[in-house]
C-alpha cells in the first residue's frame, strides 16, 4: 500500500529503475567477455581481433546514433512509455539473434539490428525526466544512474563467472530474458502522465527540436562535452580485457579478472550519482562537472601505467566516483535546460551524442591499440578529458549563469522561433 501512495513521478522513477537494473545488468553479462566471444568466432590475430573489439562493441550505435532522436521525438507525440516498452523488448530479441551469431559478420550485424530496434536508456531518461519535477530532476537522474551502474556491478561480475563455466553462448539467451521481465515490469506497473503538449501545446516537428537545441547556448555546449567526455571514456571499453590479459596472461580465469576489475567503475558509480545528483539541484553544476572530469581524467591516464592487474582496483574506483558526476549531471542539465513538452526529442538528441560518442569512441580505441599498444588507449582517454575540461571552462553556461534556475521555462535565444513551431 505503501508504494501505491507514493507520488507518481517517484513511482515511475523507482519502477523505471528496477528495470534498468534488470536490463544493464543483463547487458553487463556479456561486457568482459565480447572480445573472448570474437575469439571464439574465429578472429585470432592480436591486431584483427583488436579491430574486431572495437567494431562490434560500438555496432549497435552506428544506426542508434540516427534513431534515437526519432524514438525520442516519437516519445513525445505516441508516448514514452510506449518507447520504453518498445526498446526493452527490442533489447532481448537482439541478443537472443546475438546467441545464434555463427561468423564474427553475423555478430556484426546483429548487433547493429541491437542499435535500430533497442535504445532502452535513452527512452527511460526521456520518460523520467519527463516525469518528474524540475527541481527533482538532478536527483532522479542520479539514482536512476545508479540502476545502470549497479547492473554495471552485478553483470560483469556474473558474466565472466558464468562465461568461465558455461561459456559464451548460453550468455546471450540468459539476457533476453532478463529483458522480457524488466519489460514485463514496465508494462504492468509504469503509467505515464499526460504530457503538456496534449493538454495545451500544439504538436513539435522533429527538425524544429534540432533548431532548438542547436540555437540555445546551454543545451549546445551541454551536447559538446557529452560527445568529448564519453568519447574519452569509451576509447577504453572494447580493449579492456585485451589489457587485463596482457598484464596477467597466465591467470586461468580472466573472464572472471576481468569483470570483477571492470566492476569497480560500476560500484563506486552507484555510490557517488546520488551524491553527485543532490550537489547538481542545489550548486553549480559547472562546477561540479569540471571537478568529475578532472578526476576521471587523472584516473584514466593512469591506468596506462600499471604494471599488475590489481592496481587497477583504486584507479577503476576513482574513475567510477567520477563519472557519478559527468553523465547523469549532463543529462539533468539538458533536462532542466529544455521546455518540458519538448524533453523527450531534446534527450533523444542529448541520447544521440553520447552514441555518437560510442561509434567514435571504442572504434578509435581498436585502432589505437593496433596501431600503439594497449596503454596508449588510457594516455589518449586523460588527453581527451583534459580537452573537455577546457570545454566546460570555456563555453558552459551555467545555470545561475542565465537565471534558469530560477525559471519555469528554459532559456529561449532570439533565433528561436516564437512558436517553437514549424
Amino acid at each position: 500500500m505503501k508504494f501505491k501512495t507514493l507520488e507518481p513521478w517517484r513511482r515511475t522513477l523507482y519502477i523505471i529503475w528496477a528495470a534498468q537494473f534488470i536490463a544493464m545488468m543483463g547487458m553487463s553479462l556479456v561486457v568482459p567477455f565480447l572480445p573472448f566471444y570474437i575469439q571464439s568466432l574465429g578472429v585470432t590475430a592480436p591486431d584483427d581481433l583488436a579491430r574486431w573489439s572495437g567494431y562490434v562493441f560500438a555496432g549497435p550505435f552506428f544506426i542508434s546514433l540516427f534513431l534515437t532522436p526519432v524514438w525520442g521525438f516519437l516519445g513525445d507525440k505516441y508516448g514514452k512509455r510506449l518507447m520504453v516498452i518498445r526498446a526493452i523488448f527490442g533489447l532481448g530479441i537482439s541478443q537472443a539473434l546475438i546467441g545464434f551469431s555463427q561468423s564474427v559478420e553475423m555478430l556484426l550485424f546483429f548487433r547493429l539490428v541491437q542499435g535500430a530496434i533497442s535504445g532502452f536508456i535513452a527512452a527511460a531518461l526521456s520518460l523520467v525526466s519527463s516525469s518528474t519535477p524540475r527541481q527533482h530532476a538532478g536527483y532522479a537522474l542520479g539514482l536512476l544512474q545508479t540502476a545502470s551502474a549497479s547492473g554495471g556491478v552485478i553483470g560483469p561480475l556474473v558474466g565472466g563467472s558464468l562465461a568461465d563455466i558455461i561459456g559464451f553462448r548460453p550468455i546471450f539467451f540468459v539476457v533476453a530474458a532478463l529483458c522480457t521481465i524488466a519489460g514485463i515490469l514496465v508494462v504492468r506497473y509504469v503509467q505515464e502522465p499526460p504530457s503538456e503538449h496534449e493538454t495545451s501545446n500544439p504538436q513539435y516537428t522533429f527538425t524544429s527540436n534540432f533548431r532548438y537545441a542547436f540555437s540555445s547556448t546551454p543545451i549546445r555546449g551541454a551536447l559538446i562535452i557529452i560527445l568529448l567526455s564519453q568519447m574519452a571514456i569509451l576509447l577504453i571499453q572494447p580493449i579492456f580485457a585485451l589489457y587485463i590479459e596482457h598484464l596477467d596472461p597466465s591467470n586461468p580465469n580472466l573472464a572472471t579478472l576481468a569483470g570483477a576489475i571492470f566492476s569497480m567503475t560500476g560500484v563506486f558509480m552507484v555510490i557517488s550519482s546520488p551524491w553527485w545528483g543532490k550537489r547538481n539541484d542545489g550548486q553549480s553544476y559547472k562546477r561540479n562537472i569540471s571537478i568529475a572530469i578532472s578526476g576521471a581524467a587523472v584516473a584514466c591516464a593512469a591506468q596506462g601505467f600499471v604494471t599488475q592487474a590489481y592496481q587497477l582496483l583504486f584507479l577503476r574506483a576513482l574513475q567510477g566516483f567520477c563519472m557519478g558526476g559527468m553523465l547523469p549531471a549532463l543529462y539533468s542539465y539538458v533536462s532542466k535546460t529544455s521546455l518540458p513538452s519538448r524533453r523527450g526529442g531534446i534527450m533523444g538528441i542529448a541520447s544521440s551524442s553520447h552514441v555518437l560518442a560510442a561509434i567514435i569512441g571504442p572504434t578509435a580505441g581498436g585502432y589505437i591499440a593496433s596501431a600503439f599498444g594497449l596503454r596508449e588507449n588510457f594516455y589518449m582517454t586523460g588527453i581527451l578529458l583534459a580537452i573537455s575540461l577546457f570545454f566546460v571552462k570555456t563555453i558552459f553556461v551555467d545555470l545561475e549563469e542565465t537565471g534558469a534556475a530560477a525559471a519555469e521555462s528554459p532559456i529561449v535565444l532570439p533565433t528561436e522561433d516564437s512558436s517553437g513551431i514549424d
